[in-house]
């Protein structure tokens, strides 16, 4: 399991809960947000710790859809009244909903993915991640990789557990060209002006599939999308186009993976490990060390990585595989800022 230890904010002051209860009667429950349980990105990820802690912790999972942003206090109040020792809710939209149940359920553990508050709400524990630094090595990596000397990214919705993606993946293109001197460019997103690409939801694959062709046609060779289901259709029109003519980038999860059928569009993915945090904060609420604030991954302790290259691996020339090393090492040991 992996040791999310790294906080947001100094002083952080943490009530903890009573202490743990048996597995056999421990249950763990989830509130998706509007992708579904089985979206192949971060719900499903989520999910998928929980299953972990089914087999490993012999807990009991149960988890509720959210079909529509109006869904999340109900749900989360369902749970609440349904025997739930922990419940997970899943997306940075859920933050208002899960602060309110929990300020006035103050005996219930909670915990949330992609969110953290401030001032520390002392029985929600936050899941965030320092997705910047694996989009870092994406951009860096994509940058070394396009033929046009074009790259595209777009979101779902503007928010911070989008942006910080596309912050990363521009700012590694960046690094490439100052260590190289090319001028490849990042179409889709700046982050001095914080303006950019966004579809406003993370369910259309419609509109995953228009908004890759138009960063296509004006020169994209290589694109991020980060909006949940939503790259299911720029995947699906890459395929279309066949050959080398345009790659994806994947996020949350190994897309390579998790959308087999169009696994050799993807040049890799930038992926958060919401699995094994899932997991970890349900383990803390079983043994009593549960305490609300926040734990957070990073590219040093495993919670954010860059996918293997897969089908791509041959593609990519073994000097700037290196390269990706030294660039990885250099965010870990901080003589490579990444947010600038």
């Amino acid at each position: 399991m992996l040791s999310f230890n790294r906080v947001l904010a100094p002083a952080i002051v943490a009530t903890t809960l009573a202490a743990g209860t048996a597995a056999s009667a421990f249950t763990a429950c989830q509130v998706t947000d509007t992708g579904g349980i089985d979206d192949n990105s971060f719900n499903q990820t989520a999910w998928k710790g929980v299953l972990d802690a089914q087999e490993t912790l012999g807990v009991e999972g149960r988890f509720l859809e959210s079909q529509a942003e109006t869904d999340y206090e109900a749900n989360i109040n369902s749970l609440v009244n349904g025997g739930c020792d922990v419940i997970i809710t899943v997306g940075f939209l859920l933050g208002d909903a899960t602060q309110k149940a929990a300020q006035a359920n103050p005996d219930q553990a909670f915990s949330i993915v992609d969110y953290a508050y401030d001032p520390v709400i002392p029985n929600v524990l936050g899941q965030v991640y320092a997705t910047d630094e694996a989009a870092f090595l994406a951009g860096y990596l994509a940058a070394g990789m396009t033929k046009t000397g074009v790259l595209g990214t777009f979101g779902g919705i503007n928010i911070p557990p989008v942006t910080i993606f596309m912050d990363g993946y521009y700012r590694g293109a960046m690094y490439y060209n100052a260590q190289h001197g090319t001028e490849v460019t990042v179409l889709g997103w700046n982050p001095e002006t914080r303006e950019g690409l966004f579809t406003n939801n993370f369910e259309s694959l419609d509109d995953g599939r228009a908004f890759a062709q138009n960063l296509y046609d004006e020169g994209a060779d290589i694109v991020m999308p980060v909006a949940g289901p939503v790259r299911l259709g720029s995947a699906a029109m890459a395929a279309e186009l066949g050959g080398d003519t345009i790659k994806i980038i994947g996020v949350d999860a190994d897309l390579f993976l998790t959308d087999p059928a169009n696994g050799g569009v993807y040049l890799t993915s930038v992926t958060k490990r919401m699995d094994s945090t899932v997991t970890e904060v349900i383990q803390r609420a079983m043994d009593g060390s549960f305490k609300g604030g926040v734990m957070v991954g990073t590219l040093e302790n495993g919670g954010v990585a860059l996918a293997p290259f897969h089908d791509m691996d041959a593609a990519i020339r073994a000097e700037l595989k290196a390269e990706l090393e030294t660039v990885r090492a250099g965010i870990i040991d901080g003589s490579i800022a990444v947010d600038e």
